[in-house]
Protein backbone atom coordinates (compact mmCIF):
# COMPACT_ATOMS: atom_id res chain seq x y z
CA UNK A 1 0.00 0.00 0.00
CA UNK A 2 1.45 3.39 -1.01
CA UNK A 3 1.89 6.02 1.15
CA UNK A 4 -1.57 8.27 -0.40
CA UNK A 5 -3.90 5.20 0.00
CA UNK A 6 -2.51 4.67 3.65
CA UNK A 7 -3.69 8.14 4.25
CA UNK A 8 -6.81 7.75 2.38
CA UNK A 9 -7.75 4.45 4.57
CA UNK A 10 -6.62 5.45 8.20
CA UNK A 11 -8.64 8.98 7.59
CA UNK A 12 -11.56 6.59 6.65
CA UNK A 13 -11.25 4.77 9.95
CA UNK A 14 -10.48 7.99 11.77
CA UNK A 15 -12.93 10.30 10.51
CA UNK A 16 -16.01 9.29 12.89
CA UNK A 17 -13.52 9.34 16.15
CA UNK A 18 -12.32 12.62 14.63
CA UNK A 19 -16.04 14.54 14.24
CA UNK A 20 -16.69 13.60 17.87
CA UNK A 21 -16.55 16.21 20.73
CA UNK A 22 -13.80 14.43 22.74
CA UNK A 23 -15.62 13.30 25.95
CA UNK A 24 -14.85 15.00 29.63
CA UNK A 25 -13.16 13.26 31.48
CA UNK A 26 -9.69 11.86 33.07
CA UNK A 27 -6.68 13.94 32.10
CA UNK A 28 -7.81 17.44 33.34
CA UNK A 29 -10.78 19.70 34.31
CA UNK A 30 -13.66 20.08 31.81
CA UNK A 31 -15.23 23.25 33.13
CA UNK A 32 -12.36 25.78 33.44
CA UNK A 33 -10.70 24.46 30.01
CA UNK A 34 -13.74 23.79 27.23
CA UNK A 35 -12.06 21.18 25.78
CA UNK A 36 -15.53 20.27 23.86
CA UNK A 37 -15.73 24.08 23.08
CA UNK A 38 -15.88 24.58 19.45
CA UNK A 39 -12.41 24.48 17.82
CA UNK A 40 -11.34 26.75 15.00
CA UNK A 41 -11.53 24.48 11.55
CA UNK A 42 -8.40 23.64 9.90
CA UNK A 43 -7.15 26.92 7.04
CA UNK A 44 -10.05 29.36 6.33
CA UNK A 45 -13.38 28.32 4.87
CA UNK A 46 -14.26 29.32 1.41
CA UNK A 47 -16.14 32.44 1.99
CA UNK A 48 -14.06 33.49 5.05
CA UNK A 49 -12.42 36.69 4.41
CA UNK A 50 -8.11 36.67 4.65
CA UNK A 51 -8.04 38.40 8.42
CA UNK A 52 -4.48 39.07 7.82
CA UNK A 53 -5.71 41.98 5.16
CA UNK A 54 -6.49 43.91 8.35
CA UNK A 55 -3.84 43.22 10.27
CA UNK A 56 -5.38 40.13 12.67
CA UNK A 57 -3.38 37.15 10.81
CA UNK A 58 -4.99 33.76 11.37
CA UNK A 59 -2.10 31.95 11.13
CA UNK A 60 -3.86 29.15 8.70
CA UNK A 61 0.05 28.95 6.96
CA UNK A 62 -2.52 29.38 3.46
CA UNK A 63 -1.36 32.48 2.08
CA UNK A 64 1.44 33.93 -0.06
CA UNK A 65 3.05 35.42 3.42
CA UNK A 66 2.97 32.34 5.22
CA UNK A 67 3.26 29.58 2.90
CA UNK A 68 6.87 30.79 1.09
CA UNK A 69 7.90 26.84 0.34
CA UNK A 70 4.49 26.20 -1.54
CA UNK A 71 4.60 29.67 -3.80
CA UNK A 72 8.15 28.52 -4.46
CA UNK A 73 7.11 25.27 -5.59
CA UNK A 74 4.58 26.73 -7.75
CA UNK A 75 7.13 29.10 -9.37
CA UNK A 76 9.26 26.44 -9.65
CA UNK A 77 7.00 24.84 -11.81
CA UNK A 78 6.40 27.44 -14.69
CA UNK A 79 4.30 30.60 -12.88
CA UNK A 80 5.24 33.51 -13.54
CA UNK A 81 2.66 35.37 -11.55
CA UNK A 82 1.16 34.36 -8.31
CA UNK A 83 -2.18 35.78 -6.76
CA UNK A 84 -2.79 37.09 -3.28
CA UNK A 85 -5.42 38.69 -0.77
CA UNK A 86 -4.96 42.35 -0.25
CA UNK A 87 -2.48 43.15 2.85
CA UNK A 88 -0.55 40.11 1.97
CA UNK A 89 3.01 40.59 3.67
CA UNK A 90 6.23 40.49 1.77
CA UNK A 91 6.96 36.74 0.25
CA UNK A 92 10.04 35.87 2.07
CA UNK A 93 13.21 35.84 -0.17
CA UNK A 94 15.36 33.36 1.79
CA UNK A 95 15.53 31.08 4.59
CA UNK A 96 15.48 33.28 7.69
CA UNK A 97 12.01 34.01 7.42
CA UNK A 98 10.88 30.43 7.58
CA UNK A 99 13.24 29.75 11.20
CA UNK A 100 12.90 29.76 14.85
CA UNK A 101 15.38 30.29 16.30
CA UNK A 102 15.73 28.20 18.89
CA UNK A 103 17.39 27.60 22.44
CA UNK A 104 15.34 25.02 24.69
CA UNK A 105 18.47 23.84 26.75
CA UNK A 106 17.56 23.58 30.64
CA UNK A 107 20.69 26.09 31.24
CA UNK A 108 20.31 28.82 29.32
CA UNK A 109 21.22 31.95 30.58
CA UNK A 110 19.32 35.35 30.21
CA UNK A 111 22.51 36.26 28.65
CA UNK A 112 21.89 33.77 26.19
CA UNK A 113 18.03 34.68 25.38
CA UNK A 114 18.86 38.26 24.72
CA UNK A 115 21.73 36.89 22.13
CA UNK A 116 19.24 34.91 20.96
CA UNK A 117 16.72 37.68 20.47
CA UNK A 118 19.43 39.85 19.19
CA UNK A 119 20.20 37.44 16.32
CA UNK A 120 16.41 36.75 15.25
CA UNK A 121 16.47 40.50 14.49
CA UNK A 122 19.63 40.66 13.02
CA UNK A 123 18.98 38.04 10.49
CA UNK A 124 14.95 38.43 10.27
CA UNK A 125 13.92 35.06 11.64
CA UNK A 126 10.25 33.89 11.87
CA UNK A 127 10.30 33.60 15.77
CA UNK A 128 12.54 32.61 18.87
CA UNK A 129 11.75 29.51 20.56
CA UNK A 130 12.25 29.48 24.53
CA UNK A 131 11.29 27.91 27.46
CA UNK A 132 8.35 29.57 29.28
CA UNK A 133 10.75 31.20 31.78
CA UNK A 134 12.08 33.26 29.30
CA UNK A 135 9.16 34.31 27.24
CA UNK A 136 8.31 37.29 28.95
CA UNK A 137 12.31 38.37 28.67
CA UNK A 138 12.23 38.08 24.71
CA UNK A 139 9.14 39.24 24.38
CA UNK A 140 10.15 42.50 26.10
CA UNK A 141 13.15 42.80 23.53
CA UNK A 142 11.34 42.01 20.84
CA UNK A 143 8.11 44.10 21.03
CA UNK A 144 6.87 45.93 18.00
CA UNK A 145 9.57 44.43 15.86
CA UNK A 146 8.41 41.83 13.11
CA UNK A 147 10.29 38.53 14.86
CA UNK A 148 7.55 37.12 16.93
CA UNK A 149 8.10 34.50 20.33
CA UNK A 150 7.58 30.99 20.54
CA UNK A 151 7.61 28.99 23.57
CA UNK A 152 6.68 25.27 24.43
CA UNK A 153 4.07 23.30 26.18
CA UNK A 154 4.55 20.03 28.11
CA UNK A 155 7.76 19.98 27.04
CA UNK A 156 9.51 17.56 26.56
CA UNK A 157 7.28 14.49 27.45
CA UNK A 158 3.95 15.65 26.68
CA UNK A 159 3.01 13.63 29.68
CA UNK A 160 1.54 16.37 31.81
CA UNK A 161 -2.77 16.63 32.18
CA UNK A 162 -4.65 18.52 29.65
CA UNK A 163 -5.59 21.10 32.52
CA UNK A 164 -1.91 21.83 32.88
CA UNK A 165 -1.06 22.11 29.18
CA UNK A 166 -4.15 24.91 28.79
CA UNK A 167 -3.07 27.00 31.67
CA UNK A 168 0.45 26.84 30.57
CA UNK A 169 -0.64 28.08 27.37
CA UNK A 170 -2.94 31.15 28.97
CA UNK A 171 0.45 31.89 31.11
CA UNK A 172 2.73 31.82 28.33
CA UNK A 173 0.39 34.26 26.51
CA UNK A 174 0.36 36.65 29.56
CA UNK A 175 3.97 36.94 29.04
CA UNK A 176 3.80 38.22 25.69
CA UNK A 177 4.05 34.40 23.56
CA UNK A 178 2.73 34.71 20.38
CA UNK A 179 2.89 31.55 19.08
CA UNK A 180 3.11 27.68 21.33
CA UNK A 181 4.55 24.57 20.44
CA UNK A 182 3.04 21.97 22.00
CA UNK A 183 3.75 17.96 22.71
CA UNK A 184 1.22 15.57 22.21
CA UNK A 185 0.20 13.09 24.89
CA UNK A 186 2.54 10.51 23.13
CA UNK A 187 1.26 7.48 25.43
CA UNK A 188 -2.05 7.90 24.89
CA UNK A 189 -1.80 7.79 20.90
CA UNK A 190 0.45 4.81 21.16
CA UNK A 191 -2.67 3.04 23.99
CA UNK A 192 -5.11 3.79 21.14
CA UNK A 193 -6.76 6.39 23.39
CA UNK A 194 -7.55 8.70 20.63
CA UNK A 195 -10.09 10.79 22.42
CA UNK A 196 -7.48 11.73 25.18
CA UNK A 197 -5.15 13.19 22.13
CA UNK A 198 -7.98 15.23 21.35
CA UNK A 199 -8.86 16.93 24.52
CA UNK A 200 -4.55 17.57 25.07
CA UNK A 201 -5.00 19.13 21.61
CA UNK A 202 -8.17 20.75 21.92
CA UNK A 203 -6.95 22.31 25.25
CA UNK A 204 -4.65 24.20 23.57
CA UNK A 205 -5.98 25.03 21.16
CA UNK A 206 -9.06 26.48 22.90
CA UNK A 207 -6.63 27.70 25.73
CA UNK A 208 -4.83 29.55 22.62
CA UNK A 209 -8.28 31.45 21.64
CA UNK A 210 -7.05 33.29 18.35
CA UNK A 211 -4.36 34.56 20.57
CA UNK A 212 -1.14 32.06 19.09
CA UNK A 213 -0.64 29.87 16.58
CA UNK A 214 -0.73 26.33 17.81
CA UNK A 215 1.89 23.43 16.50
CA UNK A 216 1.65 20.19 17.80
CA UNK A 217 4.61 18.52 18.17
CA UNK A 218 3.86 14.60 17.22
CA UNK A 219 7.59 13.47 18.35
CA UNK A 220 8.03 11.22 15.06
CA UNK A 221 10.81 9.09 16.28
CA UNK A 222 8.42 7.23 18.62
CA UNK A 223 6.26 7.00 16.18
CA UNK A 224 5.03 4.56 13.37
CA UNK A 225 3.50 6.00 10.08
CA UNK A 226 0.32 4.89 11.04
CA UNK A 227 0.70 6.75 14.32
CA UNK A 228 1.87 9.93 12.51
CA UNK A 229 -0.82 10.23 10.07
CA UNK A 230 -3.24 9.78 13.19
CA UNK A 231 -1.90 11.99 15.30
CA UNK A 232 -1.17 14.77 11.75
CA UNK A 233 -5.58 14.13 11.52
CA UNK A 234 -6.11 14.55 14.94
CA UNK A 235 -4.32 18.30 15.33
CA UNK A 236 -5.53 19.26 11.93
CA UNK A 237 -9.18 18.18 13.00
CA UNK A 238 -8.53 20.06 16.48
CA UNK A 239 -8.14 23.04 14.79
CA UNK A 240 -4.24 23.27 15.29
CA UNK A 241 -2.48 25.84 12.94
CA UNK A 242 0.70 23.37 12.79
CA UNK A 243 2.35 19.74 13.03
CA UNK A 244 5.56 19.28 14.11
CA UNK A 245 7.92 16.82 13.82
CA UNK A 246 10.20 16.29 16.91
CA UNK A 247 11.01 18.51 20.74
CA UNK A 248 14.52 17.65 19.70
CA UNK A 249 14.82 15.71 22.71
CA UNK A 250 13.74 12.61 21.72
CA UNK A 251 15.66 9.70 20.43
CA UNK A 252 15.75 11.10 17.02
CA UNK A 253 14.84 14.42 14.62
CA UNK A 254 13.26 15.33 11.48
CA UNK A 255 13.77 13.41 8.48
CA UNK A 256 12.60 13.73 4.90
CA UNK A 257 10.44 11.19 4.92
CA UNK A 258 8.78 12.38 7.64
CA UNK A 259 8.12 15.80 6.39
CA UNK A 260 6.56 14.51 3.45
CA UNK A 261 4.18 12.34 4.86
CA UNK A 262 2.65 14.92 7.45
CA UNK A 263 2.83 17.12 4.29
CA UNK A 264 0.33 14.84 2.77
CA UNK A 265 -1.43 13.97 5.45
CA UNK A 266 -2.94 17.48 6.34
CA UNK A 267 -2.83 19.33 2.64
CA UNK A 268 -2.32 22.43 2.54
CA UNK A 269 -4.38 24.18 5.22
CA UNK A 270 -1.92 23.48 7.87
CA UNK A 271 1.88 24.36 8.51
CA UNK A 272 4.23 21.55 8.63
CA UNK A 273 7.38 22.36 11.42
CA UNK A 274 10.86 20.28 10.71
CA UNK A 275 12.57 20.20 13.86
CA UNK A 276 15.54 18.42 15.68
CA UNK A 277 18.85 17.59 13.99
CA UNK A 278 18.69 20.48 11.71
CA UNK A 279 22.23 22.00 11.46
CA UNK A 280 23.06 22.85 8.04
CA UNK A 281 21.57 24.38 5.18
CA UNK A 282 21.49 21.60 2.92
CA UNK A 283 18.93 19.65 5.46
CA UNK A 284 16.56 22.66 5.85
CA UNK A 285 16.42 23.14 1.97
CA UNK A 286 15.64 19.42 2.04
CA UNK A 287 13.09 19.50 4.44
CA UNK A 288 11.25 22.55 2.92
CA UNK A 289 11.44 20.88 -0.16
CA UNK A 290 9.31 18.34 1.23
CA UNK A 291 7.08 20.74 2.99
CA UNK A 292 7.93 21.73 5.46
CA UNK A 293 7.01 25.67 5.92
CA UNK A 294 8.93 26.39 9.12
CA UNK A 295 12.22 24.81 10.33
CA UNK A 296 13.11 24.72 13.84
CA UNK A 297 16.99 24.99 14.25
CA UNK A 298 19.38 26.00 16.95
CA UNK A 299 21.85 26.60 14.08
CA UNK A 300 20.55 28.74 12.20
CA UNK A 301 22.54 31.33 12.03
CA UNK A 302 24.74 29.13 10.42
CA UNK A 303 22.04 28.08 8.44
CA UNK A 304 21.26 31.43 6.88
CA UNK A 305 24.70 32.44 6.59
CA UNK A 306 25.48 29.16 4.43
CA UNK A 307 22.02 30.34 2.55
CA UNK A 308 23.53 33.69 1.64
CA UNK A 309 26.65 31.79 -0.24
CA UNK A 310 24.67 28.89 -1.97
Amino acid sequence: MDLDELIARITREMLPTLSEAPRLGAGGNPGADGFAGSAKAPGLAANEACRGAVGDCAGCGMCAGLNAAAVGQVVSAGAERISAHPGTPEIHRDLAGMIDHTLLKADATEAQVRKLSDEALKFGFASVCVNPTNVALAASILRGSPVRVCTVIGFPLGATTPTAKAVETRDALANGAQEVDMVINVGALKSGNYDAVKRDVHAVVDAAAGQAVVKVILETALLSDEEKIKACLIAKYAGADFVKTSTGFGPGGATVADVTLMRRTVGSSMGVKASGGIRDFDTAQKMVAAGATRIGASASVAIVKAAAHS
